[in-house]
């Protein structure tokens, strides 16, 4: 199946099997390393990326609902002015440790700041509430996310 969508910006064409999941397209074809497969099952967030400016577990989508949407992965984001405030926030936060899943944090935070630029402690908690780390405990990356929508990250 030919799919035609957007990929950090510039436009893909891709002749894939349909059930292919969009995180074995991002890692084996693109090189995308950015998003890890943790579970595979859609538990963890470490796949995390950005569709259509919402975050989504890439094991779980299949390239056949990709028709036309916009993907932005970590690699991508963290480029862009947004992506870096998100970033040193959860540096200045002490929020990364080993690291494996602070990209899925970071995608989850950019869809909770372009839905909502000053999320309260309960709000951030369910936006994340996707992502699974082992190594922080979660108050460090809630206050990163804090100071991230300080610094004004949910501006689009």
């Amino acid at each position: 199946m030919k799919i035609e969508f957007t990929l950090n910006g510039e436009k893909k064409h891709l002749d894939v099997h349909a059930a292919t999941r969009l995180l074995d397209v991002l890692r084996g074809h693109f090189g995308l390393i950015g998003v890890k497969e943790g579970c595979g099952e859609g538990e963890c967030g470490a796949c995390m990326v950005l569709i259509n400016g919402r975050a989504m577990n890439s094991c779980m989508i299949p390239m056949g609902n990709l028709e036309g949407k916009n993907v932005i992965t970590p690699e991508a984001f963290c480029q862009s002015e947004r992506g870096r405030i998100i970033e040193d926030a959860f540096m200045e936060a002490g929020a990364v440790q080993c690291g494996f899943c602070t990209p899925g944090f970071i995608m989850a935070t950019a869809s909770l700041l372009n839905a909502n630029p000053d999320p309260d402690e309960a709000q951030i908690r369910e936006a994340l509430s996707g992502n699974l780390c082992r190594c922080t405990g979660y108050t460090a990356i809630v206050r990163a996310v804090r100071i991230a929508a300080g610094k004004g990250a949910g501006a689009c």
